[in-house]
């Protein structure tokens, strides 16, 4: 469910409408990027342990002058670490890494490793699921979902475990809405969170969206992350320029249903 600046999840936790995503970000450059994303009104941080910076992500919030409790922090199991144990061994490692007592979201990264992409780890990911969902329990983490997973991922989850998740973090921008599993999601009360809201810059040089974007007065970026809150789902955007990480969460303005409808017909940029 999406409120004015939030999003809730089933179990009532509340998670800020904007993520600040750090894919990408070599360690060495997190600190800054996350210590401007703060300073500039970010709370919601995204991180991984596969992108290799959780230390200094965790250090810059820990720097900042903002109470734990007013931050919300998100990292992600590997996509190859598979199993109960192994689960159980990576979340604490990612909790020292960040320097963090807890976490309030904790992903599945993907539903198979990805170098094996669309391999069957249905079985593995349900020890995985059980053992996310006993940390949860014991209150580490407020909040556990998946990402990459399709609905067939997800089903076999809620089919075997206890608790269903709470998000699911795929791609998602203008030509590439998931419909199906955006719908599947809502059906199951799952906030979706849309990375890469600009297809990793791919967009950004379609006319079309240049030509919408300046009918609003916003700049292309603006107008696809602003299309993602339109469509309910949860953006991350993530850059190292304090000019664009500001501009990504100036959203103050709604795109009319007519255009919707044009930014929903747009195709995949990267399918060209």
């Amino acid at each position: 469910m999406m409120k004015e600046k939030t999003f809730v999840f089933h179990n009532g936790v509340e998670i800020p409408h904007i993520g600040f995503g750090t894919w990408q970000i070599p360690n060495e450059e997190a600190y800054d990027a996350v210590t401007m994303a703060l300073k500039n009104g970010y709370t919601h941080i995204d991180t991984a342990l596969a992108y290799h910076n959780e230390e200094n992500v965790g250090k810059a919030i820990k720097d900042f002058d903002i109470s734990r409790e007013n931050i919300f922090l998100t990292s992600k199991l590997p996509a190859q670490i598979k199993g109960y144990d192994e689960t159980l061994k990576a979340f604490e490692e990612t909790l020292t890494n960040l320097g963090m007592d807890y976490l309030d979201l904790y992903l599945i990264h993907a539903p198979w490793p990805w170098d094996e992409k669309g391999k069957d780890c249905t079985a593995e990911n349900i020890q995985t699921w059980k053992a996310m969902e006993k940390l949860y329990h014991e209150g580490k983490i407020r909040a556990i979902g998946v990402s990459n997973f399709s609905e067939s991922d997800i089903q076999a989850l809620i089919d075997a475990c206890e608790v269903v998740p709470m998000a699911n973090q795929i791609p998602f921008y203008i030509g590439r809405d998931q419909e199906n599993l955006l719908n599947y999601c809502k059906k199951h009360k799952i906030v979706v969170e849309a990375y890469s809201p600009l297809a990793t810059g791919e967009i950004l040089n379609s006319s079309a969206i240049k030509e919408m974007a300046q009918k609003y007065h916003v700049t292309p970026a603006q107008l696809c992350i602003r299309y993602c809150l339109e469509r309910e789902t949860l953006p991350l955007p993530k850059s190292t320029h304090e000019e664009r990480i500001i501009e990504n969460s100036q959203l103050d303005f709604h795109i009319s249903d007519e255009d919707m409808e044009k930014l929903n017909a747009i195709e995949d940029v990267r399918n060209k």
